[in-house]
């Protein structure tokens, strides 16, 4: 439970002071009790239960105070519902190290086949964004269920240079933004991001999936994008993929060299044919990157691990996290006390 206006909880300082307060007046008026010849008298007069039947009453007072303070600085909770529609970013990299054939036939097609796999294993509600991501981030398919256009865009794809992870985060961001009115759109790295921060442990209905063989060497960094999408709600699932020490030969056929998805502005050539790339995942910055969202990281070094990792990505129990007031509550609870202590102040009144 999160407070909206904590600075209210400074009033709970009250019931100390107002328990000091009571115990002065009990001592004072000791001082003008009237004396009686013998105790037994006072004890048969006010009975055995005469001290805390005397004392309840203030303090479910004290109870009651102290409730009104929490409402007053309006207590929220946040509170997982079913999601009825939900969207998810699939963010592909496309870099030159995805030519590489150490998963056969090389990383790239076996990606695709894992993410038309993928796609297929979806329901109607559930909405898919295919983000490519070289040297900067595309949208290449908005949001959609038609599970057609989906597998065309994915078998479009064709690798380019270099490795922008925090573009493609960002570009995710975007994407959702445009459909859903709850997310807010990225800003550069060079502007303050002035979104509303959700509150702790909120969660948009909808997921990044970011896929990558490879080191972030372009746009901005990885974490700085990643804190957006944490200040929106929005969880990325980061997948790391491919073998370990790879020296096996790079073959994406012809086109590479044609300049990539989108024209020649998206990947560019990289020069040379074959050769061996190394692994060279960037592990710890995917982990935090998942860490600080609230998502997962996993580790796929074969086409039936990267198919595993799909079948295992949350996507069938996405929830909306919608934030409660409470407020009203502990009001009512407040004054049900007050109620409370004063029924019970007249009922056990022995002089009433």
């Amino acid at each position: 439970m999160d407070m909206l206006w904590p600075t209210s909880l400074l009033f709970l300082g009250l019931v100390p002071a107002l328990i000091a307060a009571y115990i002065w007046i009990l001592r004072r008026r000791r001082r003008f009790a009237v004396r009686f010849s013998s105790l037994s008298i006072v004890k048969a007069a006010v009975g055995k239960q005469s001290r805390w039947r005397r004392h309840l009453p203030f303090a479910l007072f004290l109870l009651a105070l102290s409730s009104l303070v929490v409402a007053a600085g309006r207590p929220v909770a946040v509170v997982s519902v079913p999601a009825g529609r939900t969207t998810i970013v699939l963010a592909m990299d496309l870099s030159r190290s995805m030519c590489s054939t150490d998963i056969a036939p090389n990383r790239l097609e076996a990606a695709k086949d894992a993410a038309r796999a993928f796609v297929e294993q979806q329901g109607p509600t559930t909405q898919i964004a295919i983000v490519a991501f070289a040297g900067l981030a595309e949208l290449v398919q908005p949001p959609t269920n038609d599970q057609e256009i989906l597998g065309d865009a994915i078998d479009s794809l064709i690798p380019g240079r270099r490795t922008a992870i925090g573009s493609a985060i960002l570009k995710s961001i975007d994407t959702v933004a445009e459909i859903d009115p709850g997310v807010a759109p990225s800003v550069s790295s060079s502007a303050a991001d002035t979104a509303p921060a959700v509150a702790e442990g909120a969660y948009a209905p909808d997921i990044i999936v970011v896929l990558t063989d490879g080191v972030s060497n372009s746009g901005p960094e990885p974490l700085d994008a990643a804190q957006q999408a944490a200040t929106r709600g929005l969880r990325v699932y980061t997948i790391g993929y491919g073998t370990a020490d790879n020296q096996s030969p790079m073959d994406c056929g012809d086109g590479f060299f044609n300049g990539g998805f989108g024209g020649p502005g998206f990947g560019g050539g990289f020069g040379g044919g074959g050769g061996g790339f190394r692994r060279g995942i960037d592990e710890e910055t995917l982990k935090q990157v998942s860490s600080m969202t609230g998502g997962e990281y996993y580790s796929a070094t074969s086409a039936r691990e990267l198919q595993d990792v799909f079948n295992n990505l949350p996507t069938h129990l996405i929830t909306r996290h919608e934030t409660t007031e409470l407020s009203v509550v502990f009001v009512a609870l407040g004054t049900l006390i007050v109620a409370l202590a004063l029924g019970l102040a007249w009922w056990w009144n022995p002089f009433g």
